[in-house]
């Protein structure tokens, strides 16, 4: 855990208490030189070329010494800065005391977590504070200074807002398109109050449609928390409701429609509360992150859930096996698809523009040299993730979710969806500085410019790594869809970024496959794809384990529930769950008032996921112990196995705990606490239609098709499905009529966690007017195809490679097996198909991608011959 610790006796790490283990003496080798050639002495404490072996001390008396190892691989030592050679990521310093004959690599062997999955005492050792952020927080205090503070000289007071909820349209993207605007405004009106106050807000719904509003992070009736069907029915189209509640917080929040995806198109607003005390009196922006796309986000949630690759097209991210020769990566590529795992990407959609307050450039100038300035920032995207670096220094965190920390400072940090963060930064100059705002997937940017004068960039952020990232992927999935936790890694807190490698800033730029026979200068070779010269060693970004409450955090003396949550879910089919289930196909989770709640999650998706408890503050069990920060998100990376405790303290209802990547929550991803013995929600006067309205969204059906119009005829498929359930229709028409036509038609369950078994029932018809239409199949059995009406039962299963693998059994007694496989990506727009069965009818064909809904198709079809068109996909 942290290798800078070392010792020439067996002992516990006086950080964390974990057992040392014995040393691996295994160092990055420099390569022999060439006979014709002489070799430059090696030169000590650092000064050699990248990735030499660290050279024993002559002296006999303790001295310093710098060395750098890779988080992953600890065992890897160089005495320069630069990347690990096995797996890229970046090199993190260690500065240890030396001493003849003591050995300078160790690598560690992380013991098991406890019973309770939390970090406490360990052999007799309690864990500290990390060292290092101790010592950011310090210097964050003394560059902050003494801030002025200010209290409230008016009482507590009902502060009214009437939000009139309305359609509007507007052209943020490249086309006018429909939005949701409240009082005429995107973002919503920022409601500010002061501890104290009572809310009093009047939500007059002028939509043609039902709507409602949850207050994001407030402790408010549980009868207040805006979740329709659960706390209250749906505001109805054309009428007024009333949200009123006490004031009993401070910090920045934010609101928004719970209502099916209206939040994406603009039901999103700031949410501040002041404390009436010894608030900052300092200049405050609040910051409204969003994002926005012309599609309508129905249809946007209906291509995810039909696994379409436009997005990563646009966002050109396909990974496709021409990129894969390009850049030397084809064996990661196969490993990939042999894994059953599409292209990697770490966002789901592609947006349009991003905004910052509702515009992608937004000026701030009247700040000026000195000036510090407080940003109260909240992620209101609907599913991406945000980089947020600053061009005028470092960033100061001060609070999150509405709750304050320490301060810390950092180069940049990532905001999950749905967090809040308050950070302060100074103005150095009388110039405009950018503090950038940049999707994780890095395809776009929006900009908040404080100050006037000369603008001074931020520096765009460089495109990802995407093959770098999937060999990684393929190293921690294994073949079931499982991530591997790995030996000797404790992944928690953000603390190991497994994206790292993608990150050309740390890792270097992706280079094309010629250039990977290069050698770095102590002739390590490079791993494929890696720059290990041009990285960026020393940027320090935000993690969990670095946030630090001050005031203790422990949770009061009480009985104890636990329970564990495994992340599941899988890109192919765009299903999202815990534990295999979704909301409708679990029980609500009992809890009782005083009771302390411990969950423990573990990430078994290749997807990060921000977890939001309503109506509760949860502590997030990092480094600092009885300081652990109090937050109502946490971004739960892949891999990781994080811990969260929470004191049930309301008086009762149901609460929502779920992910707030908008599309993931629609598809089901989450559960409800229930405070056992509460009364009957008068909200609720109709428990079915409740149950039901919450559970429309992921059990509704989604309808797809796929139209070839060729030369030689038609074929295609209309598809109904949901989370678990598919409607389909495939069918092949033949131009000529001695082609004759037939389609096959299946309802069937999908099981397992991924989704791989498909069980189906179906009907079979087939007619062929040709003249040879009885045959026998490669099972000897006759294949009557003049004139064929058949029930059918069987299975699909997807193998290694992608490829759907089909046995199926008619009612005349023949059995059927085939293979095949749709979107092959050969290039980023050029897609392969194919399909052969025992009836010894096959096919195969390209389709060039033209737009989402059109492309250019040609294919073979041993029954209809050759063909080629146009297809038509919805």
């Amino acid at each position: 855990m942290h290798p800078e610790i070392q010792s020439a006796k067996p002992g516990n790490c006086p950080k964390c208490g974990m057992k040392l283990v014995a040393q691996k003496k295994t160092s990055v080798q420099p390569k022999k030189a060439a006979p014709t050639k002489k070799s430059p002495p090696a030169k000590m404490n650092g000064q050699s070329g990248k990735n030499m072996p660290m050279q024993k001390q002559a002296a006999a008396t303790p001295s310093t010494a710098v060395t750098y190892t890779c988080p992953m691989h600890p065992e890897i030592h160089t005495s320069e800065p630069g990347n690990c050679p096995k797996c890229g990521m970046k090199l993190v310093k260690v500065t240890t005391k030396t001493t003849p004959g003591e050995h300078h690599g160790m690598e560690m062997q992380m013991e098991t977590e406890t019973k309770q999955g939390i970090t406490g005492d360990m052999n007799g050792m309690h864990t500290k504070d990390d060292n290092a952020t101790m010592e950011n927080i310090k210097k964050a205090k003394l560059q902050l200074g003494n801030i002025k503070t200010v209290s409230s000289k008016t009482p507590p007071k009902t502060v009214r807002y009437d939000l009139y909820v309305a359609d509007t349209t507007v052209t943020y993207g490249k086309k006018s398109k429909r939005a949701i605007a409240v009082n005429g405004q995107i973002p919503m009106p920022t409601l500010t109050f002061t501890e104290g106050d009572t809310a009093l807000i009047y939500v007059h719904n002028n939509l043609d449609e039902e709507t409602s509003l949850h207050w994001h992070g407030l402790f408010v009736p549980n009868q207040m928390d805006g979740v329709p069907f659960l706390t209250q029915m749906p505001i109805k189209p054309h009428s007024t409701y009333i949200y009123k509640f006490p004031i009993v917080q401070h910090g920045t929040h934010w609101y928004h429609s719970h209502t099916k995806l209206q939040e994406q198109i603009g039901m999103y607003g700031a949410f501040i509360m002041n404390k009436r005390a010894d608030e900052w009196d300092i200049p405050t922006v609040p910051v409204v992150i969003s994002e926005w796309t012309d599609m309508n986000p129905e249809e946007v949630h209906r291509s995810l859930r039909m696994a379409t690759d436009w997005f990563a097209i646009q966002k050109g991210a396909t990974q496709s096996y021409a990129e894969a020769i390009k850049t030397g990566h084809f064996k990661t590529k196969v490993n990939n698809e042999w894994k059953r795992m599409n292209a990697m990407d770490v966002s789901d959609v592609y947006y349009d523009t991003f905004l910052i307050n509702g515009k992608n450039q937004n000026e701030q100038p009247q700040f000026r040299a000195g000036d510090k300035v407080r940003l109260r920032i909240a992620n209101a995207g609907a599913s991406d993730y945000f980089w947020l670096k600053y061009a005028g220094g470092k960033i100061t965190v001060v609070a999150t979710d509405g709750n304050d920390v320490e301060p810390v400072e950092v180069d940049r940090l990532i905001i999950a969806v749905s967090e809040t963060y308050d950070v302060m930064v100074t103005i150095p100059e009388n110039k405009s500085y950018e503090f950038l705002v940049t999707p994780e997937d890095r395809t776009k940017s929006a900009s908040l410019w404080l100050g006037k004068g000369e603008k001074v960039p931020a520096g765009a952020m460089p495109r990802l790594k995407y093959f770098a990232g999937m060999k990684m992927m393929n190293e921690m999935m294994d073949m079931n869809g499982n991530m591997i936790e790995m030996e000797g890694m404790k992944m928690q807190n953000q603390i190991m970024d497994m994206n790292t490698v993608m990150y050309p800033e740390i890792t270097g730029e992706e280079l094309q496959e010629s250039a990977n026979k290069k050698t770095d200068t102590s002739g390590a070779k490079m791993p494929t794809g890696m720059d290990m010269g041009n990285g960026t060693p020393d940027i320090v970004t935000l993690n969990y384990n670095m946030l630090r409450d001050p005031k203790k955090t422990t949770l009061s003396k009480g009985p104890w529930k636990e329970m564990k949550f495994e992340l599941t879910g899988n890109m192919n089919r765009y299903v999202w769950t815990l534990d295999n289930k979704t909301v409708s196909e679990s029980d609500k989770i009992l809890i009782k008032k005083g009771e302390n709640v411990r969950i423990i999650l573990f990430n078994n998706s290749m997807m990060r996921h921000p977890m939001h408890l309503h109506g509760h503050d949860f502590r997030v069990l990092n480094d600092q112990g009885e300081h652990a920060p109090m937050k109502n998100i946490i971004d739960i990376m892949p891999m990781e196995r994080d811990t969260i405790e929470f004191a049930a303290n309301e008086p009762g209802g149901d609460w929502f705990f779920h992910c707030h990547i908008l599309y993931h929550m629609m598809s089901g991803m989450g559960r409800v606490f229930s405070y056992e013995n509460s009364p009957a929600n008068p909200e609720i006067t109709n428990t079915k239609v409740a149950t039901r309205g919450l559970n429309s969204d992921e059990k509704a059906f989604h309808p797809m098709a796929t139209i070839g119009l060729e030369s030689n005829g038609s074929d295609g498929e209309f598809m109904l499905s949901n989370t678990r359930y598919r409607l389909s229709t495939e069918w092949r028409i033949g131009l000529k009529a001695h082609h004759g036509n037939e389609s096959e038609t299946y309802f069937g369950k999908y099981i397992g966690k991924m989704q791989w078994l498909f069980p189906f029932i179906g009907f079979d018809y087939h007619y062929n007017g040709m003249s040879n239409e009885s045959e026998n199949n490669l099972f000897g059995q006759i294949s009557n195809q003049n004139n064929r009406k058949a029930a059918v039962i069987g299975f699909q299963y997807i193998l290694p490679m992608l490829v759907t693998a089909e046995a199926r059994l008619d009612s005349k007694g023949k059995l059927r097996f085939q293979l095949g496989r749709e979107d092959v990506p050969v290039t980023s727009r050029l897609r392969l198909n194919f399909m052969g069965n025992t009836d010894k009818e096959y096919m195969a064909g390209l389709r060039y991608i033209v737009t989402k809904y059109f492309s250019f198709s040609t294919h073979y079809d041993s029954d209809m011959g050759y063909g080629g068109g146009i297809t038509i996909t919805y």
